[in-house]
């Protein structure tokens, strides 16, 4: 890969948290620590864990109602935190969080709407230039610290003219984020998984020293008091993409009546039709059987690869 390339990412969208209290109210609520940040001006690239954090809210049975990629924007000379959330569960992200804000001085405002989210693939060792200059950037950056690819998000209020967006870029995007194991909260995965059972903790999305949040007391208790029996594991199978949604069962060929996970995200395979790559949660027990299929006993067989980093094991 030579260049940059950079494709709308429609399903993205963008929450802004701003105020005097923003930094301590979202302190309050999610999985991840937000102090400390560097301040990122705009058309500028938040990187590296001072820059950029990657968190998730969870409800209080430590169930996650979203993940987000965050960096805090300079805004009018006050804290303005960006959330890159997965645009489909945007509205009532925002609503939610809006309702714990109380008497704190910080405002939850969903702008997906007014905002365009972009993706920008390239060479790991380079930066693209010239963002438009009001963008709002971040790296999405790999818990193993490797990787032959830059991924980068941003937003902007000025759309970049179409041939600077190409939409044939798309399938290497979705394929690059599958291929992370970084997982992304979606609409159909709502209220799914425990943190650990996508490996958030393992790629820096939980803060165990942080203090308060919703579920914090069932996260801690994952982590501490017994093993963790279910993680995120990547796969391919040969399937149409719709068949291989979110929330899609995967099933044990032995025990055709219990799941044994689900889907977590898909995409195409951007070099072979008709294979799908995925992101799977799945019964740690059963993961390596060569057994898996997707859907059902009898649907098509899953083949598993091996993750990009290691998992944190108590």
């Amino acid at each position: 890969m030579t260049e940059h390339q950079v494709t709308e990412l429609r399903d993205w969208g963008l929450l802004l948290v701003e105020g005097p209290d923003a930094s301590s109210f979202l302190q309050g609520q999610l999985t991840n620590s937000v102090l400390g940040m560097t301040r990122t001006p705009p058309a500028a690239i938040a990187q590296d864990h001072s820059g950029v954090r990657l968190s998730g809210y969870c409800t209080a049975k430590g169930r996650l109602l979203a993940s987000a990629w965050i960096c805090l924007s300079t805004h009018a000379e006050q804290d303005r935190f960006a959330l890159f959330v997965s645009r489909d569960l945007a509205a009532t992200f925002a609503k939610r969080l809006a309702m714990f804000v109380l008497r704190s001085k910080a405002k939850v405002v969903d702008v997906s709407h007014e905002w365009t989210v972009y993706g920008v693939l390239g060479p790991a060792n380079t930066l693209p230039a010239n963002l438009p200059s009001d963008a709002i950037a971040l790296t999405m950056t790999h818990p193993s610290g490797t990787g032959d690819q830059k991924r980068i998000l941003f937003a902007t209020q000025t759309p970049l003219p179409s041939q600077n967006a190409s939409s044939e870029h798309l399938d290497a995007w979705n394929a690059a984020e599958i291929a992370s194991a970084i997982p992304r909260i979606v609409l159909a995965t709502q209220d799914q998984f425990v943190p650990q059972m996508i490996n958030l903790e393992s790629i820096g999305g939980v803060d165990f020293k942080k203090g308060c949040y919703p579920g914090q007391e069932v996260v801690a208790r994952s982590q501490y008091r017994g093993a963790i029996k279910r993680r995120l594991y990547l796969a391919q199978v040969e399937t149409a993409l719709a068949l291989a949604g979110p929330a899609t069962e995967v099933v044990h060929e032995d025990d055709p009546n219990q799941p044994a996970g689900m889907v977590v995200l898909s995409a195409q395979d951007p070099t072979q039709t008709g294979l799908v790559t995925l992101q799977i949660e799945c019964k740690s027990e059963l993961a390596q059987s060569g057994k898996l299929h997707l859907g059902k006993a009898d649907g098509p067989a899953l083949q598993l690869g091996n993750l990009p980093y290691s998992l944190i094991e108590i």
